[in-house]
Parts: structure tokens; C-alpha cells; sequence
């Protein structure tokens, strides 16, 4: 065990327990701001259907029924604008991380193949890459990167931790130099439904990819929009060549999605009233910690997307947690994704209304 443990980095998070003691000292409870987990309800609608399944006695199909593939689908074409997309384009997942992390395994990728990712990231892409022995490095523009070598080259847009959005244009430079150099591309694109201040675009759009799915992949998530982070309910989607393969690594490997969890899937991709409702949540709570975070004397760069406002006081980030955890608040250090992050902190719109109202009035 220790041979596999061994390649991977210190669990960041374990970094934190001393500033959410303090954090949680404060007299009022403390507002934790730090990890982007939801805390409003599943909406009723995909707890029925949940329910409604509880009966499924037999195993589970690692590609999911049929009625899952179409729920897919079609939410592909109706919110992405993706088109022609059919079952063998689409491959469900047990949660989004699960194929990050696992991702460059399943792909066969070892040592003397490289992957590359955001200079500012989600820590997972450098541990899959780890688990693989793959080589790992970071980029601003990867159309900069040298492509001998590289196999996997992932996006992430709208970032975490900055909010970043990829432009169209932008995309589709990268889309056309990935596939000059034959290197596979996938884009992390579980914030896609929360943009503020863009309109992020898929990968799979037909202006980005000339109408053809070669090469590249778009992960999606539930966790956020529909707040099942709970459910594990996720899935990837692209080039019918790559997801093949994958799909009869993911059986022999028993790589599924439970049953009731594939028909809250159903529920939750066929209804977009939902999902409305929980922008409007996030973005109360983002305007008001935008301005409170604003007044105490931040500085938020991007953020135009996601979960986050990626913050700035200009002094070392763990100054800035040990100031907020000083006033009760829990936020997470912006060197957990990449050392470029070191004066940042990653503030969170994940929690009640009464706690971000109370955040407020601690910066206040």
C-alpha cells in the first residue's frame, strides 16, 4: 500500500484543522466558506424519483439504462447546444473526481507520457497523473506547452479555484491545437451552469469543434447545479473512440452508478426550474459576500464563474485564513491549488443564507 500512497502529495485539507478550530471558537459558530459542498436541499422532484427506485435489487449497468443515456443526451443538445450526440457518446460516472483521478490510468498512461493542466487547479489532475506515473506539469496558455509526449491536456472552464471562463474563441484554438498534435483533450466542465459575469461554452459546441467530437471530452457534474454531491451522479461525454474503451475498463473495474441514483439523474437533467432556483441562491449570496469581502479591503480577481470568489489581500495566504478564522470564517488557502495561488484565498458561496449573513457581518 505504501508503494501507491507514497506517489501521491499530502492531503491538503488536513492543513486546515487548526484554523477551523479557531474558526469554530467564535461565539456565533463559524461560518465555513472553505470547501464548495452544498448544503441547500435535494429539490423534491429528484428525491421522488430517488425513492422510487429504492427497489432495484440487481446490479446496476456501468453505462447506465437507456433512459439515463437519453436524459444525457438530450440535456447536451437542449443547454450545451451540442449536436448529433448519441448513447455511444455519452458514458456515466461515480461522481466527477472518481474519473479525474482515474482518468489517465484507465487511459494507460505511464511514465515517459505527460499530463498538463491549469498553473491554478483542482488538485486531482496532478494526483491522477500521480497514480498513473505519468509526468505532470502546469501551463498559462497550453498551446505553449511542448507537445511531444503529452497525451492529456486538461481544461478547466468556469476554474476552480478562480472562476475563470474560456472564451469561444479561445477554446477553439486550443480544440484545433490539441488535435494538431494529437493529443487528447478534456475539458472539466462542472460549473458550465453558473456563470455570473460570461456565458461559459462547452467544449462539444459545434463553434468550438467543427462540429466534430475527435479527441475531445467534457465532464459534467450534478453535484453543484442540482446539489447531489451526495448522489455521486456525473458523467463524461465526447469521442465515441475514447469513451468505448473506457466504458469496458469501467465494467471489469464495476465502475457504476447505483440504480436509484441513475433515475435522480433522469429527474434532475429533465427539469431546469431547479436549477434556476439554485442560481438565484448563489447569486444573493455571491453579491452580498462580493461587496462585504470588497469593503474589508479584498481585491477579487475573475470569478466571473462557479462557486467561488478568488480573493486577494496582497499577503500570504495563510495570513488571510488566520485572519478569518480570527472572525470565525473558514476559507481555503489558494497554494492547496498551485503555488501561483499563494496570496489568494478561495471564498466559497456554499452555505446558508444565515451563514453568509453572518460572514457579512463579521467582515462588516
Amino acid at each position: 500500500m505504501s508503494a501507491v500512497s507514497d506517489r501521491l502529495p499530502t492531503f491538503p485539507w488536513d492543513r486546515l484543522e487548526p484554523y477551523k478550530k479557531t474558526a469554530a471558537a467564535h461565539p456565533d459558530g463559524i461560518v465555513d466558506l472553505s470547501v464548495g459542498t452544498p448544503v441547500d436541499p435535494v429539490p423534491e422532484l429528484i428525491q421522488k424519483a430517488l425513492i422510487d427506485a429504492a427497489d432495484s435489487p440487481g446490479y446496476p449497468t456501468v453505462w447506465g439504462t437507456p433512459a439515463m443515456r437519453d436524459a444525457i443526451t438530450g440535456w447536451l443538445e437542449r443547454r450545451l447546444g451540442a449536436r448529433e450526440v448519441t448513447h455511444r457518446h455519452v458514458l456515466p460516472v461515480v461522481g466527477s473526481k472518481e474519473l479525474v483521478a482515474w482518468l489517465p490510468t484507465q487511459l494507460g498512461l505511464g511514465p515517459g507520457d505527460r499530463v498538463a493542466y491549469p498553473r491554478l487547479a483542482y488538485p486531482t489532475y496532478e494526483v491522477g497523473a500521480r497514480l498513473a506515473r505519468a509526468a505532470y506539469e502546469v501551463y498559462d496558455d497550453p498551446r505553449d506547452l511542448d507537445p511531444e509526449g503529452l497525451r492529456l491536456l486538461w481544461l478547466n472552464t468556469p476554474s476552480n479555484p478562480t472562476g475563470r471562463v474560456l472564451g469561444k474563441d479561445e477554446l477553439t484554438g486550443i480544440v484545433a491545437w490539441a488535435r494538431a498534435h494529437g493529443v487528447l483533450l478534456v475539458s472539466d466542465e462542472c460549473y458550465l451552469e453558473l456563470g455570473w459575469e460570461a456565458d461559459p461554452v462547452s467544449v462539444l459546441h459545434p463553434e468550438v469543434n467543427g462540429g466534430s467530437y475527435d479527441g475531445i471530452l467534457a465532464v459534467h457534474s450534478l453535484s453543484k447545479r442540482s446539489n447531489l454531491a451526495g448522489y455521486r451522479a456525473a458523467f463524461v461525454a465526447g469521442d465515441p473512440a475514447v469513451l468505448g474503451p473506457l466504458l469496458q475498463i469501467r465494467k471489469h473495474g464495476g465502475m457504476m452508478t447505483s440504480a436509484p441514483t441513475q433515475a435522480a439523474v433522469v429527474a434532475a437533467l429533465g427539469d431546469d426550474a431547479h436549477v434556476q432556483e439554485q442560481r438565484e441562491r448563489y447569486a444573493a449570496r455571491r453579491t452580498a459576500l462580493r461587496a462585504a469581502l470588497l469593503g474589508h479591503g479584498f481585491r477579487i480577481e475573475h470569478s466571473e464563474a462557479s462557486l467561488y470568489l478568488w480573493s486577494t489581500r496582497d499577503e500570504p495566504c495563510w495570513d488571510t485564513v488566520a485572519h478569518l478564522a480570527d472572525l470565525g470564517i473558514l476559507v481555503a488557502p489558494g497554494d492547496f491549488y498551485g503555488p501561483a495561488g499563494a496570496n489568494f484565498v478561495r471564498v466559497a458561496l456554499t452555505a446558508t443564507d444565515e451563514r453568509v449573513a453572518a460572514a457579512v457581518a463579521r467582515l462588516r
